[in-house]
């Protein structure tokens, strides 16, 4: 049987670059993280190559200038952050049901219009693999890290999302540094392997840019219902920016695609003020899997049902 499979068919990116910066009625959201890693630069490794190491100092540099002037926030928001129903309907339209790439075009940016709502409608199970390069410490805290992040999400969006250590998982999350390429491009072979060439060269010619991404899949002729997702991370990032792409990465993988300049406080904006999933992001997340959504729905369609979500979750 050959099923087609979107790859969305364009990756969802997150591209944490240098910037120049320009009441719910479920369960209360979780207290945002304040405090960043102490240590901000991955351990030295013997063996690996002088590309790999380069690029850890690099990200390292990076990390430590955002830091610097006051980005990768991880505070969640605050009184100089404060956001109403109007801001959250225009950013979930914006972030939901827009793409950010040409699907199948590889870094080519999509047209400005809008296209139908993505999400999983079956449960989600994710799992992280690592590469030979990435040492034990390093393995530890990014598994317990995505372990708690995934439970934050199933308590946020109320659907079945896991952490799993068995073959049962849809949604890996790969570690995996420069000197791991040619395995990774063999593991998401492996996972998909009718994937889209444009994918793979994307992985394969990764630009430095370009810290992490995601390919979201499905077996639906329209892509809108995702059954498989693979993340990747840069093994080479410090701490903060690695749990950085975690919250990115697999909640774009979730159907949250897009980015908004206009978004915030939020993961979901490419000027890199905050790291880590937001109040804001909480609620979007809320919205997309509130069950009088559906997959497939047009932005015409979901407009007046997620005015009926706002106006129940915020009073307005």
């Amino acid at each position: 049987m050959t099923a087609w499979r979107a790859a969305r068919l364009a990756p969802v990116l997150a591209l944490l670059a240098a910037c120049t910066v320009a009441p719910p009625d479920s369960p209360a959201p979780e207290t945002p993280e304040r405090d960043a890693p102490q240590e901000t630069r991955p351990a030295p490794q013997a063996g690996r190559s002088e590309e790999s190491r380069a690029l850890a100092a690099h990200y390292a540099r990076l990390q430590d200038d955002l830091l610097a002037r006051g980005l990768l926030r991880t505070d969640g928001g605050g009184p100089d952050t404060r956001y109403g129903a109007r801001d959250l309907l225009r950013n979930f339209e914006r972030i939901a049901f827009y793409e950010e790439y040409v699907r199948g075009g590889g870094l080519r940016r999509a047209a400005d219009t809008s296209g139908r709502l993505k999400r999983w409608p079956g449960p989600v199970r994710v799992t992280a693999e690592f590469g030979a390069s990435v040492p034990p410490a390093q393995r530890t805290r990014d598994e317990n890290a995505l372990r708690a992040y995934t439970a934050r999400l199933a308590r946020v969006t109320g659907h079945p999302i896991t952490y799993t250590e068995g073959g049962s998982a849809n949604f890996h999350v790969l570690f995996m540094g420069e000197d791991d390429r040619a395995r990774a491009l063999r593991r998401i072979r492996a996972l998909v392997p009718d994937i889209d060439a444009n994918a793979l060269g994307i992985i394969r010619d990764l630009p430095r840019a370009v810290h992490c991404l995601v390919f979201a899949f499905s077996e639906d002729p329209g892509g809108q219902r995702y059954d498989q997702a693979i993340a990747f991370i840069r093994a080479e990032h410090p701490d903060l920016m690695r749990r950085s792409c975690i919250h990115e990465e697999v909640a774009q993988g979730l159907g949250l695609a897009n980015d908004s300049p206009r978004a915030r406080p939020s993961i979901f904006n490419d000027d890199d003020e905050f790291a880590l999933l937001t109040s804001h992001d909480e609620m979007l997340l809320r919205m997309l899997y509130d069950p009088r959504l559906e997959a497939g729905m047009t932005l015409d369609e979901a407009r007046p049902v997620l005015r009926r979500i706002l106006a129940e979750r915020t009073g307005s």
